[in-house]
């Protein structure tokens, strides 16, 4: 089986004209369905894809991996796509965690709190067509696809990011980002996990991707790992986890950050790609 994944959004773009902006979106091709997993965090996403002749109205499903602004933002505009081009009458799934919709913020001691929050209610995303699937388990899109449902954080180095924050009634408190979601696809070759921020931890993530799939070998992961604020200790311990998965290919990109994406580019060698928006990957 095939799969391609083309990057519609990411911080760069690695094709001239295609806007470069802070998130992420990936249009996922296989198993004879097309997914769009993330949205970005506007309608750069319908810019980027007719820039590639890439058709959204046409996709399957939609596949939300964390109610952040940067990975969700687009979905308006993606969604008006959809309804007005009438290919799907009865409205498209969207695939996400329950806690999709909770007031999210950024947030550090000493600074005023800034909204992260998927931009648009419920209400008005159902009114262009989306029919959410809101559950907190694994959910499976097609024979050899599925989604991770929560990611249990299962390894001591791999911390939350405690600038991230909820609204408790007036106080925030740190979110645990249980909403944090990523997506398996099952080939000859091993496991293609796609990841949107990885917020729950990168080696967790693929810990849990094993477990629920009961496929051992990774042949690539692809996407934001939130690496960005690690230390050397983290990395080093990151480093040394994904060595032992004997990763084929690993393309990073958006929270990664500059610094931790050259530390993996050294690490892996030919192995290694910046993911960036409009890098189509055949897997």
């Amino acid at each position: 089986m095939s799969v391609i994944v083309t990057t519609l959004v990411e911080n760069t773009s690695g094709v001239p004209s295609l806007y470069g902006e802070w998130g992420q979106s990936l249009l996922v091709e296989a198993d004879g369905m097309r997914i769009l997993f993330d949205t970005g965090p506007s309608r750069h996403v319908l810019d980027n894809a007719k820039k590639l002749s890439i058709e959204l109205n046409t996709i399957d499903k939609i596949v939300l991996s964390h109610g952040h602004y940067d990975h969700t933002g687009g979905l308006k505009d993606v969604l008006a796509l959809i309804q007005s081009s009438g290919n799907r009458p009865d409205g498209i799934e969207v695939i996400a965690h329950p806690d999709i919709f909770q007031e999210k913020y950024f947030y550090t001691k000493g600074f005023p709190a800034r909204s992260i929050s998927i931009p648009f209610t419920r209400t008005e995303l159902e009114a262009l067509g989306a029919r959410f699937n809101l559950t907190n388990e694994p959910v499976k899109l097609s024979e050899n696809i599925t989604t991770t449902g929560e990611v249990q954080v299962s390894v001591d180095y791999e911390q939350i990011d405690p600038a991230l924050h909820v609204k408790d009634a007036e106080n925030y408190v740190p979110d645990s980002l249980t909403d944090d979601l990523s997506l398996i696809i099952k080939t000859e070759k091993g496991l293609v996990i796609l990841l949107g921020c990885a917020h729950r931890g990168l080696i967790s993530t693929i810990l849990h991707a094993q477990k629920i799939t009961g496929v051992r070998p990774i042949y690539a992961v692809i996407g934001g790992t939130h690496l960005v604020s690690a230390d050397k200790r983290r990395m080093d311990q990151t480093v040394k986890a994904l060595r032992s998965f004997s990763i084929s290919k690993l393309g990073v990109s958006h929270c990664t950050g500059l610094k931790s994406g050259a530390v993996l580019a050294n690490e892996f060698g030919d192995a290694f790609f910046f993911n960036s928006a409009g890098i189509r990957t055949l897997l």
